[in-house]
């Protein structure tokens, strides 16, 4: 959730909840859940402006989120300088 640029805001009763300043409301998941379920991450993918590959492509490090103001924009890493 970090690398898509959220922000951590507390861990209780088995759930993680996260924030990011362009959302209309926090991310809540279990996180007692190892793997997390796909249904549950797709769910949370409603909530951004981006695609299923897009999100496994921030994890992966091939794309990075970067922040500017309030807004948040998706670029593809250079190869050059990681």
């Amino acid at each position: 959730m970090e690398l898509a640029g959220c922000k951590f805001i507390k861990n209780e009763k088995g759930h993680c909840k996260y924030s990011r300043s362009d959302l209309f409301r926090p991310i809540i998941f279990q996180n007692h859940i190892n793997p997390i379920p796909e249904f549950i991450i797709k769910n949370l993918l409603r909530l951004f402006p981006y695609t299923k590959d897009d999100f496994f492509d921030i994890l992966e490090g091939v794309k990075k989120v970067e922040r500017n103001g309030n807004t948040f924009t998706l670029t593809t890493k250079d190869k050059k300088n990681p």
